[in-house]
């Protein structure tokens, strides 16, 4: 029987997975984010939530007056969950740089900040970091920096006092913001679990035994492979027993990591032939959420329906199967071109972990089983860019009338955001010269839609709109 939520009467015990999945959700809960109820809800449950979720999954819960953070064990790089800036657009590089400078700048603060004061801060010390700068003069900086800003403001680690952020950015010489500077929640978002300037690679922070003092031996390795498959599969739309090397495929199949997901989240844990997966059809515990509505989320569904369609050819016409990428290879890639971005100096090299670089070098995931054997290599079928770009014309043509314009006329970039929100689903993997289809894939085989229309006032006329009801018309049971 599962231990998690022990303490938990049967009659709280929705109550009690609605601040689980809201704390798994949102990692910093404070008295105005992600609502005015949320810290309430989470700070009455706040004992049994730190017992069960650093048992189940090796998660720290730290709690304050007014915070709440959730301190995560990394396995991996995930790119899925970028900070988003004021129009729901991911951060890029410049906007994360000055995101870290805004927090170094408001340390040396006191209790308030005049938004061209911060900018004036934080611009001098990114000039000292080649290739960034932030110019007050150049609107894109501006905006670049306010976003920055109003992350933290929507989290309540600066609240406006005076002022509009929006109008600086317009014309910093006629408008100003003055914020309040909140410290508790300052200090909760940047709440690392090591000391981030003695790190040599970004992998060093994927030490989560280390980084959490959580104890060694074999009985602690063995819990330590329970939690990592239950964070696997709580963090990742699948997990594919094929990527998990034999102690972790064997936690993989316990019974009781569905048991204990369950309970823990209200949740429930599908069992197929290639995986388990975490199903969350009501959105409560998700980033994002898939099929959904928007032209890229569309485009994308119709795309995994032609893809899924072409995956069951057979003969002449079969895909070609192809090995996708190793967990060690996506590892790899990511970590370099991270790396690639650290700086050299300053660095305390007797503190660095000595044998960072190893991570490149060797994977969990490529552990042979039992008795000596490599693991099988899995194949996928292999679609090309090419195929995709066709693919994606078609859909075009025909349901193009209700996507956005200026995604239809840029296939190109309609094409690279529904891509890589497939990838993000775990229903492809992208590959040099096209993509691989995962078995996840098949849910989505058989999917129509149709374009809804509607008739305006004034002149007869028609405009079209994609329809949110697209549906599965697939009878057959697909695979995770």
């Amino acid at each position: 029987m599962s231990r998690v939520a022990e303490g938990v009467s049967p009659l709280e015990l929705a109550d009690y997975q609605k601040a689980v999945r809201l704390v798994l959700r949102h990692p910093l809960v404070t008295s105005g984010y992600p609502d005015k109820a949320a810290l309430a809800t989470v700070r009455r449950w706040a004992d049994q939530l730190r017992t069960d979720l650093m048992e189940a999954l090796g998660y720290r819960l730290v709690t304050t007056a007014d915070t709440v953070r959730l301190q995560r064990a990394q396995d991996g790089l995930d790119a899925t969950r970028p900070a988003l800036t004021r129009a729901g657009r991911p951060f890029d590089r410049r906007r994360y740089a000055y995101l870290v400078l805004t927090l170094a700048a408001l340390g040396r603060h006191g209790a308030q900040v005049a938004l061209g004061e911060l900018a004036d801060a934080v611009a001098a010390d990114a000039v000292r970091i080649d290739g960034l700068g932030l110019d007050t003069a150049r609107k894109p900086d501006r905006d670049a920096f306010v976003d920055a800003v109003t992350w933290l403001t929507e989290r309540g680690a600066l609240t406006l006092a005076d002022g509009s952020a929006t109008a600086w950015a317009g014309d910093p010489e006629r408008a100003e913001a003055l914020y309040d500077i909140d410290r508790e929640i300052l200090l909760a978002v940047h709440h690392p679990t090591r000391v981030l300037q003695h790190l040599t690679s970004v992998t060093a922070l994927l030490d989560s035994s280390g980084a959490l003092g959580l104890s060694a031996g074999r009985a602690a390795q063995r819990r330590d492979q329970a939690r990592r498959a239950r964070r696997l599969v709580l963090e990742n739309p699948v997990a594919f027993y094929a990527d998990a090397d034999t102690e972790l495929l064997g936690q993989l199949r316990a019974p009781a990591l569905a048991e204990d997901l369950e309970r823990l989240t209200g949740l429930t844990v599908e069992r197929r032939a290639e995986g388990v997966a975490l199903i969350d059809t009501s959105g409560r515990l998700s980033d994002i959420r898939f099929p959904g509505g928007g032209t890229v989320a569309q485009a994308a569904l119709l795309l995994a329906a032609r893809i899924s369609a072409a995956v069951q050819r057979s003969g002449r016409h079969a895909l070609e199967l192809l090995p996708a990428p190793t967990a060690a290879e996506r590892l790899t890639v990511r970590a370099r071109r991270i790396d690639a971005a650290l700086p050299s100096r300053g660095l305390v090299a007797e503190l660095a972990e000595p044998d960072e670089e190893s991570a490149y070098e060797v994977s969990v995931y490529e552990t042979p089983d039992h008795e000596g054997r490599e693991p099988a290599e899995t194949r996928h079928p292999f679609v090309t860019d090419s195929w995709l770009r066709g693919r994606l014309k078609e859909i075009t043509t025909e349901y193009g009338a209700g996507f956005a314009a200026d995604l239809r006329g840029d296939p190109d970039r309609l094409l690279g955001q529904a891509l890589d929100l497939l990838a993000a689903m775990s229903l492809i993997a992208r590959v040099d010269g096209g993509a691989l289809a995962l078995p996840l894939i098949a849910r989505y085989r058989g999917v129509t839609a149709r374009v809804k229309t509607r008739t305006v006032a004034g002149p007869p006329s028609q405009t079209a709109l994609f329809a949110d009801d697209t549906v599965n018309d697939t009878a057959e049971d697909p695979t995770p």
